[in-house]
């Protein structure tokens, strides 16, 4: 974890922290909630204090998955150094966090205010002393200045929930969250990114009722009449007021709702990201070629008109043929100089599966729908005089449009290209996962050979997966000049790597370099070499220092 995500981290806590305190003790000791808290205690608090941090969070839920907006900012503050641009790249590590913080801070403020009904219904019933029973039955005319929102006998704290504004649109939030946040586990996401997709976008049922849910005015507070009511003097005189000047019958009014001002602004920059979506996915896609590989995986050639890309970017797609409504992220492997944009996509999945059917059989006649691109932290890798690049299964294919950069660079003798070292490490399960790639380090050899810069590129693969039938190929051919598995001169590695060893040997390569670390792989092998990166970054600013990068959708 690097230090700048952990600093926005705090900042995130304290100001959760702040709001909670402070409208905790807000209604813990305002006097306009002495005759509330009297009936209600510290159930009040406890109800009110979650809900301010809730608007809090309900403000930033949205933006980082505002993807268009991250992509312009990531663009204007190129400029500012890489701290700020690889906090955007977090942006759905925050998104989550602070879901979390919405999920606990719901659970919180629902128990207090079923609590609360508990205790309403009881100051109702006289089960209390004579204030509380003094302050439930207070009535007016317009039935407007009431304390107690249970206004009968009759009506139980389950009717109360199902009956009233806040009650109806409480219920539906909740409902709505625990779906998507249970659909949001990492195996629902993997295994059925269908629910995953359609449950959240619960996210519109839950910022309606939202919205709504403080139009109820459930907690209320006194009011100043004239003359003042004295809750100190007239707490102990119930049977004077009214009758007496110091103690008018006290009135009591719902507060403005308020949340509707926090979730405005990211609710409206919201809609306008899915307009801008919306008008791109519109827009013609051409297919220019498709193959589909043994290894079950199928390359897009797409071209469509003003588009343009950086380097590990990475677009949605989507198939109207499978469904309307589903977009899927998906890797670009093309470069930039390139008059197409590819992707390659693995089957994993129901979509992928019926993707892959589709254009074996309809070839090119199944209409495409696009939207990006986005950037990612891969963007970032020609800010660094050395880079190491480690990709895991379908994972390296930001990096296939890096090291087609790189080829296109060269070709044309780029002085812009500052980058003067590449490590790039694959890890693979199955052999026919390396086929795709293969022709591409082919080309990059042949071209550095070429130019005598066999040393700019160091590429290492390992196949972490393999039978007795393979090994004993493998034996066999053990002296060809070439992989058996690969067709490179590198010869393939069986197992895993050794970071350490790795890290030890680019440190001791590039003495006083920055060296950027870029995984699009599991989070298990991005917590490995985050550490790594920690470790053997050296102390002195002059020497030796890894930034560690991860691909996040």
């Amino acid at each position: 974890m690097t230090s700048s995500w952990l600093d926005l981290q705090v900042v995130w806590m304290a100001i959760n922290i702040f709001l909670f305190l402070w409208f905790y003790f807000f209604y813990d000791l305002g006097d306009q909630f002495f005759y509330t808290r009297h009936i209600l205690g510290s159930a009040l608090a406890w109800a009110r204090a979650p809900a301010a941090v809730l608007n809090f969070n309900c403000l930033l839920i949205l933006l980082p998955v505002c993807r268009n907006l991250l992509s312009l900012i990531r663009g204007s503050f190129m400029c500012c150094g890489r701290t700020m641009r690889k906090q955007l790249d977090k942006n759905i590590s925050f998104h989550k966090l602070v879901a979390y913080m919405i999920g606990l801070m719901t659970a919180v403020h629902t128990i207090a205010h079923l609590l609360n009904a508990e205790w309403y219904y009881n100051s109702r019933l006289g089960e209390y002393d004579d204030l509380s029973t003094a302050l439930s039955s207070l009535d007016d005319l317009g039935n407007t200045t009431f304390l107690n929102p249970i206004r009968s006998t009759t009506t139980t704290p389950t009717l109360l929930v199902f009956t009233s504004v806040a009650g109806i649109t409480g219920v539906i939030i909740t409902l709505s969250l625990i779906l998507m946040i249970t659909s949001s586990m990492e195996v629902i996401r993997r295994s059925y990114f269908e629910v995953f997709w359609f449950t959240h976008h619960l996210f519109i049922v839950f910022f309606a009722g939202l919205v709504i849910h403080g139009a109820g005015r459930i907690v209320r507070r006194q009011t100043t009449t004239d003359p003042p009511h004295n809750t100190t003097f007239c707490k102990d005189r119930i049977d004077d007021w009214g009758k007496i000047q110091e103690c008018p019958v006290p009135q009591f009014a719902g507060g403005f709702p308020q949340t509707w001002m926090w979730v405005i602004g990211p609710m409206v920059l919201y809609v306008c990201e899915r307009l801008l979506r919306f008008i791109r996915s519109m827009q013609t896609v051409k297919y220019r070629k498709i193959v589909i590989r043994p290894s079950k995986v199928l390359e897009l050639q797409l071209v469509k008109n003003g588009f343009k890309m950086g380097v590990g970017q990475y677009v949605f797609l989507n198939c109207p043929a499978i469904s309307q409504l589903e977009w899927h992220p998906f890797t670009m492997t093309s470069a930039p100089e390139e008059d197409f944009f590819s992707v390659h996509i693995r089957s994993v999945g129901d979509w992928t599966q019926k993707l892959i059917s589709i254009a074996a059989h309809q070839c090119d006649k199944s209409k495409m729908g696009v939207d990006g691109p986005f950037g990612t932290a891969s963007e970032d890798v020609f800010d660094y005089e050395v880079a190491m690049l480690v990709g895991a299964g379908i994972g390296v294919t930001p990096f296939a449009s890096i090291l087609k950069s790189i080829w296109y660079k060269f070709k044309d003798s780029n002085p812009k290209l500052r980058t003067r070292k590449i490590y790039f490490y694959w890890l693979c399960r199955e052999t026919h996962a390396f086929e795709w790639f293969a022709d591409l380090l082919q080309l990059l050899e042949r071209e550095m050979e070429e130019r005598g810069m066999g040393n700019f590129l160091t590429y290492k693969l390992y196949l972490t997966g393999w039978d007795q039938s393979h090994a004993n190929h493998v034996m066999v051919h053990a002296d060809a000049d070439t992989d058996v598995v690969t067709g490179l001169k590198q010869k393939t590695n069986y197992g895993r790597p050794n970071w350490d060893k790795e890290f030890e040997q680019v440190r001791k390569e590039n003495p006083t370099s920055v060296v950027g670390t870029f995984l699009c792989g599991p989070a298990v092998l991005g917590t490995v070499l985050s550490k790594k990166c920690v470790k053997y970054t050296d102390v002195d600013p002059r020497k030796t220092k890894f930034y560690f990068n991860k691909e996040n959708f």
